[in-house]
Order: C-alpha cells, then structure tokens, then sequence
C-alpha cells in the first residue's frame, strides 16, 4: 500500500476506469517540486490531487519547475510518480537568464510530447498558452486547466499595479478565447459561469477528502457547545485573505462570551501583523497561530476538535478548505466572495468581506442556535461525500480522455 504523508493513499490499489485506462497524460504546472532521496514533495496540495490520476492512466508526467537542490516541501507526492524538470533560474530577475529558460523549456517540453496523447495545461501562465500551440502541432489533444479569477486575484494581491491588472486581464481574455478550440477544467461554479462559452467544459472541486475521511453525522452532532468554543482558521496569511479581521472577530466575540479562542492554520507575509492585532485588541492570549499544516500533521484532528469554521477572504475560488470543514462535520462561516456561496449553498452561513460584525453575529449562532446548527452539520457532510478526491479525479480522468480537443 502507497502511503501519503502517512496516510493510507491506495492509488495503485483502487479499481481503474475502463475508458481513460491506456491514456497517456502530461499535466503541465507552475508549482515547484523539491527531491529528497527518492521522495518527491509539492509545495501545494493542487498537485498531490492530479498525481491521483496516476491510478487512472497508462502514464502521467508532471512538467513542472525541480529545485535542483535537495529538499522538502508540505506535500510527499506517492511513490513512483515521474516528474519531467523544466529548466531551472534561480534569479528570475535576470532577463537574459529568464529567456534562456523559457527556450530550453519549449524543448523540454517538445521532447515529452513523443510519448503523450493528452496535455493538461493547469494555470494562466503565458508559457501555457505557447505549449498548447506546440502540443496542437504535434496533433496533442490540449485542455486548459483554471483553478481561480486571474484578474480578480491581481487587483486583490496587487491593488494598485495597474500593469499587473493589464497582464492579469489580457491573459484571461486570450484562455477564454482559446476555450472555445480547446477543452477546459474549472475549479467552482465561478469559473464555470465565466467560461461558459468553452466548447467543452468541466467543472471540478479541488476537494483532498476521501470516504474514510468524512466523519459519522452522530459523532459531528455529539460535539459539545458548552464549554469553550474554538473557532478554526486555515489559509493563507495574504492581503487578499484578510487575515487580521480574524482578530477583530475574537475580540468581538469574547466582549459577549468569554469561552471563544481562535486557532489559525497558514503561514504568509501578514502573520507579524496578526500578532499585532491580536495583541494590541487585548486576545492575545486566546489565539493560537499554528503555522502551515496538512490534514496529516493535525489539521484534521484540529477541525474535528474546532466548533466553527471561519473563512474571511476578499477574494476566493472554490476553497478546498469548505470539504474539509464539511468533512469534519464543522459549522462554516464564510465570506460571500467568488465561488464561495455555491460551493457552500445552504450548508453554511455566508458574510459581507470585512465584515466583523456580521460575522461574529453569524459565529454566535451556530453556538447558540441547536436546530442551525445540526441543519448545516447535516448538509455539510452531504456535501463532502459529494465531492471526494475519488470522485473528482475519476470525473478529470473521463474528461481528459473523451474525444474532442484536437485541432
């Protein structure tokens, strides 16, 4: 049995698909990959749900960028997934360095399409869209893989760059254009509305939650609300994630009921300025800032022993953290941004952005109101078995090998 980040991955093991069984996929992103020993780590979770599809293939290749310095990263990709190195710079400052990657790079990856029949292009990059060119040309099946608003996500991360948004907008408009030739994969209802003119679409949950993963709606109901209320926070601690409303939200809380603390799980430039915050509102000592962790290192544990689940970003996909909180039988307040309010539908309760008011109102609730928050409970766990990391990789893999997408 394959294990991932000690838990039991299975991949080899599970039944494949008749249809994609004999497909050979390359699946290009923008991720960077580190090597320890025969070990090989991601530094995000996007790329431990594609290997998923190795099970599902005759072969899969990463393209991706390899720290050709030997390393670690949060997440072990399983045993045996096979990763072609794209050049690398370790400058990226440097123009004449940056230009010499990028040919190298088409080369590289020229030379993979020998034994490939489908590209998956995952990420709005500008090199994506040269690889797609030359994947057509060699009579490559391509699909386009979006997993969030580019231009929404530049003028949150960078919101006074204008040229950024310039960038940000022109690459959007050239992959939606190219959706109409080539098959696209979309992350959310969101994204799925924006390319709705895509000659061939699917719209996917990013979701790392398997069966044995989704607890008992009896053991999620027996949580108890009367003693202390923890509230769990994972993400990001970027601008666009608003990280230091977390601390306006404990303190509101705790002037009503003193049992609320506060947990954050994520790392990012804003985590001084959190402590900051927490500090000068006088709750330090209620919050716990945990620092990045997968659901194998305690997360899991950290949302099933939680009370609520609060998400308070400006701008959003479709968060994968929403099925992990879902899995864990956890109340969810959200912020209604992006892709948030379908993905969460009626399984919990959505806020104004930068609202602390509103969302310390919504907290007290689900901590108070017994028939809410059983209703949400319920709905969330329907919601997880929805929507497992089988399910959707298995729905990518029948995409990916359905005829259409050639020119």
């Amino acid at each position: 049995m394959v294990r991932v980040n000690g838990r039991p991955a299975q991949l080899r093991e599970r039944s494949e698909p008749e249809a994609p069984s004999r497909l050979r996929l390359a699946v290009y992103t923008d991720h960077l990959f580190w090597r320890e020993g025969d070990a090989l780590y991601s530094d995000r979770v996007f790329a431990l749900f594609a290997a998923r599809l190795a099970s599902m293939v005759e072969r899969f290749v990463f393209i991706a960028r390899v720290d050709p310095r030997p390393g670690r990263s949060h997440y072990r990709m399983p045993d045996g997934i096979e990763v072609q190195p794209m050049p690398w710079v370790a400058d990226l400052s440097r123009p004449l360095d940056v230009v010499s990657m990028t040919l190298r790079s088409l080369r590289c990856f020229w030379r993979v399409l020998d034994d490939v029949e489908v590209v998956w292009l995952v990420g709005s990059y500008p090199v994506s869209l040269v690889f797609g060119v030359l994947a057509s040309l060699r009579g490559k099946k391509v699909v386009l893989g979006v997993r969030q608003d580019l231009p929404r996500y530049a003028r949150g991360r960078h919101p006074h760059r204008r040229w950024v948004h310039f960038v940000a907008d022109a690459l959007d408009a050239m992959y939606r254009a190219l959706s109409r030739v080539f098959g696209v994969i979309v992350v959310g209802p969101d994204l799925a509305r924006h390319y709705a003119r895509a000659t061939r679409l699917l719209e996917i949950s990013v979701s790392m939650i398997d069966d044995e993963d989704i607890v008992s709606e009896q053991d999620a109901l027996a949580r108890s609300y009367d003693g202390e209320l923890t509230i769990l926070s994972v993400g990001r601690l970027d601008p666009e994630k608003n990280p230091l409303l977390l601390a306006d939200v404990l303190a509101r809380l705790r002037r009503e009921d003193p049992r609320w603390r506060l947990v954050v799980c994520g790392d990012g430039p804003l985590e001084g300025e959190l402590v900051d915050r927490l500090r000068a509102l006088g709750v330090a000592e209620h919050a716990e800032l945990r620092g990045y962790l997968t659901l194998d290192d305690g997360l899991l544990e950290l949302y099933r022993r939680s009370h609520a689940f609060l998400h308070v970003s400006w701008t959003e996909g479709l968060p994968q953290v929403l099925f992990e909180a879902f899995a864990a039988g956890l109340p969810i307040v959200a912020t209604a941004v992006g892709g948030v309010p379908d993905g969460l539908g009626d399984a919990g309760l959505l806020i104004r952005p930068g609202d602390a008011e509103q969302a310390a109102v919504a907290l007290e609730r689900v901590a108070l109101d017994q028939q809410l928050r059983e209703q949400l409970i319920a709905r969330g766990l329907g919601r997880a078995r929805a929507h497992t990391t089988e399910s959707e990789t298995r729905r990518v893999a029948a995409f990916l090998a359905e005829k259409g997408s050639e020119i």
